[in-house]
């Protein structure tokens, strides 16, 4: 995937440049996030923050269609949300069919309300809860320095109950992430954010989730409508493949994964399979294994059968486990279903490689090997397949 291509015009080209931190008072203090994949922007964010409240506007690009958001905050004087309004819009700024123009929440003390704004109706729903707060869309991240601020006063923020956009009643909060940073809980990822002495947002990384993406803050001032009506949709990211190998007559190893590509970022140990976390091998739905004979990995034995493939890259070595639980989502690993893990072997690769590949390799009809290559490094595993007499 291309980066991003803008308009000529200056305020659009600005957005794609990181720029210096906005240094104005909280009394009018502007700001925009760009996040990215590598050097690919998949998202812009534009916001101000006042002593009475912040406002902004988002626009990203997923798959077949850009998205943009606009969105406010109203506060009380403890400095807490007392009321919001999120709109979701078109690259053009019209609404989405069958979408409604506004979702409007109120905040009481012991309660919060939505109400989805339509042409013809407003539905209308509240919720008990105390001091609640509104979870946002994914790459609006702005409003977590009301969180920030709220944790700077003492109070509790690592579970406080959030409302989100789509009218499911959950929970926001931080949890220490390790020196000036912290974790966001109840969001769609658990991005890993750092905020200066005065609770302004100055980076969002998302390397230990699945949306990895980096938002780094720049000065405000960005043409977002213009910027919106130049972005390209992404397409398809990280398309799925399979990989076969053939083990004498009727003998099947195939694997099935998805192939995200590099996009500038480091590897093994870096962005993309961080040390010690486990990995999906590959992206979005968990990758399959499907094998019609007993393989043989080291002490490792895996009677034929549908398995998920998983890796943990250590200091100390790299490994891969087979898992007994099947048909989830990239993300949903549960170590007591695992069949058991082995030791892989890393080497180099000849030259670079961008998209995550996987070759089953067979040596002859009871040998072969699980090849995986990404970046600069292969790991691999031999096996052995047993043998089907007629």
């Amino acid at each position: 995937m291309r980066s991003l291509t803008l308009s000529s015009a200056r305020a659009v080209g600005a957005a794609l440049l990181i720029a210096p931190l906005c240094t104005t008072s909280l009394a009018a203090q502007a700001a925009s996030v760009v996040y990215r994949l590598g050097k690919d922007t998949v998202a812009i964010e534009q916001y101000t923050r006042t002593a009475t409240g912040l406002s902004g506007e988002m626009v990203q690009r997923s798959g077949a269609a850009v998205a943009r958001y606009q969105y406010a905050l109203t506060l009380g004087k403890d400095g807490r949300p007392t009321s919001a309004s999120i709109k979701r819009l078109q690259p053009d700024g019209s609404v989405p069919p069958n979408s409604p123009s506004d979702t409007r929440f109120t905040v009481r003390a012991d309660s919060i309300v939505r109400e989805a704004v339509f042409a013809d109706s407003i539905q209308r729903r509240a919720f008990a809860a105390k001091q609640a707060l509104i979870n946002f869309p994914t790459f609006i991240y702005g409003p977590t320095e009301i969180l920030a601020a709220i944790k700077k006063t003492g109070g509790p923020v690592d579970s406080l109950p959030a409302l989100g956009l789509t009218g499911n009643m959950g929970f926001t909060g931080f949890t220490p992430a390790g020196g000036d940073t912290v974790k966001l809980r109840g969001g769609a990822y658990a991005m890993v954010m750092r905020f200066d002495a005065t609770n302004r947002l100055q980076l969002v990384d998302g390397a230990f989730t699945t949306n990895k993406s980096i938002g780094t803050r720049g000065a405000g001032g960005l043409d977002i409508a213009a910027i919106a009506k130049a972005m390209k949709p992404t397409g398809t990211l990280s398309l799925r493949d399979v990989a076969r190998g053939g083990f004498g007559q009727g003998g099947m190893v195939i694997i099935d994964y998805g192939r995200p590509s590099v996009r500038d970022r480091s590897v093994w140990g870096g962005t993309l399979v961080p040390f010690d976390t486990v990995w999906r091998t590959g992206a979005n739905d968990a990758t399959h294994l499907f094998t019609t004979r007993t393989l043989t990995m080291g002490d490792l034995t895996v009677p034929p059968g549908m398995y998920t493939l998983w890796v943990q890259h250590t200091r100390s070595g790299t490994f891969l486990m087979v898992n007994k639980q099947t048909g989830q989502w990239g993300t949903g690993y549960t170590p007591s279903q695992d069949l058991g893990r082995v030791a892989m072997q890393m080497t180099p690769t000849a030259s670079h490689v961008e998209e995550f590949t996987i070759t089953v390799r067979a040596m002859n009809p009871t040998k072969g090997a699980i090849e995986m290559a990404w970046g600069p490094s292969m790991v691999s595993v031999p096996f052995t397949a047993s043998v089907v007499r007629p």
